[in-house]
């Protein structure tokens, strides 16, 4: 009698095949993160801006403790009341103006070409710039808290449903700044040119957004040109939940959510049809 033996093969990954897409994301943020912390200037313009823009508005507004009349009849201290703008500036610094930048810097020193030679897939890269744009929007929210509460005796919210308004408002907003910084990148026509395409946009947004004065005290045409862009909705997300109830923060949550949704979806179509790996003299 002949004995047959069959023998099971266990079917192994390719010599030196890729990790998944969400290890390679997450790899390359940690990268991205290492990368930003390195350059010094960057950080501590990133970090310090929002907090020494909340100092001088506090100073300069709330002399002798004066406060402000919100549109709602109620009177706050001035940082109370400018709070919200400057998280909302912070987000729209650390993620669509530092992308914006950055990318294009990248894409000038040949470094998305190299990049676009490798075994690294896209999505991993794009994952790895929005994972450092969290972290770092993160950090800097937390020293801005920090800051408002110990220094200018900004009163946070104690309320669950406040901090769940805070999340989502931030998750988006961050996820909208980060995929228009992306899609903006291919604007400027260089590395060096990017800061002085990319910051007169953000300066302007925050001017008619509501973010230095209050929103309701700016021309009508103003109101309603900043009304088509996300900062202005950003800053009202973050009002609905700095600003106490009853004393204007509107709370235009379906709004809100509706504007930067539509900014992230036209971020997301206008950066795949648009982004470049090369240069634009570099075919």
């Amino acid at each position: 009698m002949t004995t047959t033996t069959t023998t099971r093969t266990t079917p192994t990954a390719p010599v030196g095949a890729l990790p998944g897409p969400l290890p390679l994301g997450l790899t390359r943020a940690g990268y991205e993160l290492r990368l930003f912390f390195r350059e010094r200037d960057a950080v501590v313009f990133v970090f310090a801006y929002p907090v020494i823009m909340l100092a001088i508005f506090a100073a300069v507004f709330g002399q002798d403790g004066a406060t402000v009349t919100t549109q709602g009849g109620a009177e706050i201290p001035f940082a109370q009341y400018f709070l919200p703008g400057m998280v909302a500036t912070g987000i729209m610094l650390s993620s669509f103006q530092s992308l914006a930048i950055s990318i294009a810097v990248e894409r000038d020193e040949g470094g998305l070409k190299r990049l676009r030679g490798t075994p690294l897939p896209a999505t991993a890269y794009f994952a790895g710039k929005v994972g450092q744009v969290l972290g770092v929007s993160l950090l800097q929210n937390a020293v801005l808290l920090v800051v408002a509460a110990s220094a200018f005796g900004v009163t946070l919210p104690t309320t669950a449903t406040a901090w769940a308004t805070f999340v989502w408002v931030f998750v988006l907003g961050t996820a909208c700044g980060s995929v228009c910084g992306v899609a903006f990148s291919s604007v400027p026509r260089s590395g060096r040119s990017a800061s002085a395409v990319v910051t007169p946009i953000v300066l302007v947004l925050q001017f008619i957004s509501g973010v230095f004065f209050p929103f309701d005290q700016l021309p009508s045409w103003m109101q309603g040109l900043a009304s088509v862009f996300p900062l202005r909705w950003l800053v009202e997300g973050m009002s609905a939940v700095f600003v106490p109830t009853g004393s204007g923060a509107s709370g235009q949550h379906g709004t809100t959510a509706l504007v930067l949704g539509a900014w992230l979806a036209a971020g997301l179509v206008v950066g795949v049809r648009t982004f470049r790996w090369r240069r634009r003299d570099d075919g």
